[in-house]
């Protein structure tokens, strides 16, 4: 596989099956403060405590798409789309499954379902999920996105 010279896999990399699992990042309340000023996502849920206490979450939660882009985030760390993706083609069946709280670590995972060869690249589906530090799935979903194939340039 490649990954030597700072490449990620190709299309001929994957293998329908093969499961990856990252590293693990902590969320912080800084994360989710970053997040709702470059969103606009003020949602007191999120950025205020005493509201927040009140809700059926009991404190703060941490954005939905921050938890989405935390996990793209460890797949981006492990470099397997590191100069071989060509694009990121979109996300099926998203699910926010269960909260992630101010000092939840995550960590994401993996599986390849499907494999389709378009030509002049390769389309990759996956099994994407995020986990909290009780292996609890707290985000599902179904990513898609297509890669070079090995001798394009």
């Amino acid at each position: 596989m490649s990954g030597m010279m700072g490449e990620g896999w190709y299309f001929e990399d994957y293998e329908v099956g093969k499961e990856i699992r990252s590293s693990s990042r902590t969320v912080t309340e800084a994360d989710i403060v970053n997040f709702a000023g470059i969103t606009g996502d003020w949602n007191p849920i999120h950025t205020d405590e005493e509201f927040a206490r009140k809700s059926v979450f009991g404190r703060r939660i941490a954005h939905g798409t921050l938890t989405f882009a935390i996990m793209t985030g460890l797949f981006a760390r492990l470099g397997i789309i590191e100069r071989t993706i060509v694009a990121f083609y979109g996300v099926d069946r998203l699910r926010f499954i269960k909260p992630v709280f101010i000092g939840d670590t995550l960590t994401a995972i993996a599986r390849v379902i499907e494999k389709e060869d378009r030509g002049n690249a390769g389309m990759i589906v996956m099994e994407a999920s995020a986990v909290n530090q009780r292996n609890e799935i707290v985000l599902s979903s179904v990513v898609r996105f297509l890669v070079k194939k090995r001798g394009d340039v």
